[in-house]
């Protein structure tokens, strides 16, 4: 592989002049935050693209997790996933509430459903679970449970730009949705994220990201700062027209694994039907963290740098009273994320896949 270092991701860039002149407008009006022009128009131009009613660009993926906690009322125990990004449990703990773990399904890697009700208690605010490497939960299952126990339901979907399920956006599910624009994302604005709720909750919810306010004068009640800048907004807009082609490009590299590894000693996330995937990550799944650890060394020493992810499984943080989860604790053990970014050509496919199948032979 020479000198070239292939990380699990790289970022996408548009060309340099499309940025540069996105922020012109910005420059000539010496506004580069505070909710200007880009801001709105990109938060536009994603209501349409995406098919949602109401979203609120943020300054980075995590804050809205923290505000649809807050703005929701939360209090007592919220339900969630021990296989997610840190994020998801430490901003349950930040908001002062406390998390419960259900394990996940050992294919599709969402929270198993079907476990949820035998932990519900008479202190259980809400559900939070993640869409796992963009791939859904039940949600409709979900959704009848929290009808049923009179619960909110918080949807991290950090990797699902893009993602479809039954035919409309997966942000349109739960009470909040959440995503992240990180530029290790399919779709990024260099660091951001964005919040789609329904219309009963959007005025809280926006006050909520800009610090309360009513005019500059008043305040409607308690805030933060999640504001996206201007600068953010135009990586955004730069990106969005070539959001077609990232797809395309990843879903040949995809297709390329798909084809080429040895599933007879691995194997791959399962999609749940209806779902219109975004190849937003490729996790293999080995038999044991030996052979993990195996192949993650030989990848290394040839410049090819895949990621554990997600790992450790969270019910392990040493802020959590932890429990046994024994489907997410083994799978994040057993878990690693390949290269897969726009501009993987098949030489380095090929190389990578050698490697992994030499060390599975």
């Amino acid at each position: 592989m020479g000198k070239t270092k292939i990380n699990v991701t790289k970022t996408f860039l548009p060309p340099q002049i499309e940025f540069n002149t996105k922020l012109e407008n910005a420059w000539n009006e010496n506004w580069i935050t505070n909710r200007g022009e880009l801001v709105v128009k990109l938060e536009n131009e994603l209501k349409s693209y995406l098919s949602t009613k109401n979203i609120i660009a943020t300054a980075n993926g995590t804050l809205p997790l923290h505000i649809a906690i807050k703005g929701l009322g939360l209090k007592g125990e919220i339900i969630t996933t021990p296989f997610s990004y840190v994020a998801t449990t430490s901003s349950i703990v930040w908001e002062g509430c406390t998390p419960v773990f259900v394990d996940i399904h050992p294919e599709f890697l969402t929270i198993n459903e079907t476990k949820i009700e035998s932990v519900i208690t008479k202190n259980t605010s809400a559900i939070l679970a993640t869409h796992v490497f963009g791939n859904p939960c039940n949600v409709v299952a979900i959704d009848r449970i929290a009808k049923k126990h009179n619960l909110r339901v918080i949807y991290d979907a950090a990797h699902c730009f893009g993602v479809k399920y039954d035919g409309q956006s997966i942000f349109n599910f739960g009470d909040v949705s959440t995503c992240s624009f990180h530029a290790t994302k399919v779709f990024h604005t260099g660091e951001g994220g964005a919040l789609f709720c329904s219309d009963d909750l959007f005025h809280k919810m926006y006050y909520h990201h800009n610090f309360g306010h009513d005019g500059a004068e008043n305040f409607f009640g308690l805030g933060t700062n999640a504001k996206m800048s201007e600068l953010q907004a135009a990586m955004g807009l730069s990106v969005l027209p070539y959001f077609e082609t990232i797809i395309s490009e990843r879903k040949k590299v995809v297709q390329f694994y798909n084809k080429q590894l040895n599933f007879e000693k691995l194997k791959t996330l399962k999609t749940r039907n209806h779902t219109e995937w975004n190849y937003s990550y490729y996790p293999i799944i080995l038999e044991s963290e030996e052979t993990l650890l195996k192949v993650k060394n030989v990848l290394n020493k040839n410049n090819i740098f895949p990621r554990r992810y997600f790992y450790p499984s969270l019910n392990r943080l040493p802020y959590i009273n932890s429990y046994s989860m024994p489907n997410a604790e083994s799978i994040s053990t057993r878990v690693l994320c390949l290269p897969l970014y726009v501009g993987l050509n098949e030489k380095i496919l090929s190389t990578i896949v050698s490697l992994i199948n030499k060390q599975l032979c």
